[in-house]
């Protein structure tokens, strides 16, 4: 699971990042810790990659709660995110993510994040959905693997974080194999970079 995330950097770093040049009208304002139902940032492609500003979390009906992670093993399945896993895949920009560790009866939240504090890829999908009101919006979901031998220690689930390799891979609008993309929705090799957990 991941239910928070870390994304502080501004958008002129982030466009530089992913190489966009198109830039984003909409306002936003960077945060240490981002919480589902919050408006932020993704990179999609549609033909030509930019930012987007989502919402964290895909609605559903008659309940309140959002749906905030998809697992990478049914995401191709699951009638909520198989057509947007096809058709709408996207890019998570993040600093690091959040778990909690259950130890001695309470709750031990870790930050977890690369070595070098660099920005990484989460990867993600999204889609089109109306609110109580009738107004569009497009809404994103991360999606989750098991974790690492390092994660495992806090959480058994984390991100699938993408290497910056497989990222256009991930984008790219015409590839619609399944079983090509889910090849991509593995626990994070540390060997790419190490990764560090800090309890906050």
């Amino acid at each position: 699971m991941c239910g928070r995330y870390k994304q502080g950097a501004a958008l002129h770093a982030l466009m530089r990042r992913y190489l966009i040049s198109k830039k984003l009208e909409t306002e936003y304002t960077p945060q240490n810790e981002i919480f589902p139902s919050q408006i932020v940032p993704a990179v999609i492609d549609q033909g030509e990659r930019e930012l987007k500003i989502l919402k964290w979390g895909f609605p559903l009906r008659f309940k309140k709660n959002l749906v905030i992670n998809a697992r990478g093993e049914t995401v191709d399945s699951k009638p909520l995110f198989k057509r947007p896993f096809l058709e709408r895949r996207c890019l998570i920009p993040a600093e690091g993510f959040f778990e909690w560790k259950k130890a001695d009866g309470r709750s031990e939240k870790h930050l977890i994040s690369m070595e070098d504090n660099s920005l990484f890829s989460m990867a993600g999908i999204y889609s089109l959905f109306k609110d109580s009101s009738g107004t569009e919006f497009e809404g994103f979901v991360i999606i989750t693997t098991a974790s690492n031998e390092q994660v495992i220690e806090v959480h058994p689930r984390m991100p699938v974080i993408l290497p910056r390799e497989k990222e256009d891979l991930w984008l790219d609008p015409d590839i619609k194999d399944p079983a090509l993309l889910k090849s991509l929705l593995v626990p994070y090799n540390e060997e790419e970079k190490p990764l560090i957990m800090v309890k906050t």
